[in-house]
């Protein structure tokens, strides 16, 4: 399984969050692009158009369950994916920004 720690992460890298609605209005990564992992096949063709043509695809959930379906699923269809070890715990942990869906500080629920 392909991992990348938070840490290593750059402010432009992509972010593809696969956490619930619920989590992610709670608090996210500013930038990051939310599809759910429940609709997340049905909804493929929003990443496809979304994440930079030939650049890494970095994967988060909650603690890193989620986000490493995700990315055997996007490494088996052929794109460069990572899971982001230890997921928004750990980013926010960290110190790194957590937003809700105003845009105001949130939390990792």
């Amino acid at each position: 399984m392909p991992t990348v720690e938070v840490g290593d992460l750059k402010d432009d890298d992509f972010l593809l969050d696969v956490r619930e609605d619920d989590e992610w209005q709670a608090g996210h990564a500013e930038g990051a692009l939310h599809i759910p992992i429940s609709e997340f096949v049905a909804r493929y063709v929003e990443l496809t158009e979304a994440a930079p043509q030939d650049g890494r695809v970095h994967v988060i959930c909650r603690s890193g369950g989620r986000s490493a379906q995700v990315t055997m699923y996007l490494v088996q269809q052929g794109i460069d994916a990572v899971n982001v070890d230890g997921g928004m715990q750990v980013w926010a942990a960290a110190g790194r920004p957590v937003v809700d869906d105003k845009g105001e500080s949130g939390f990792v629920l």
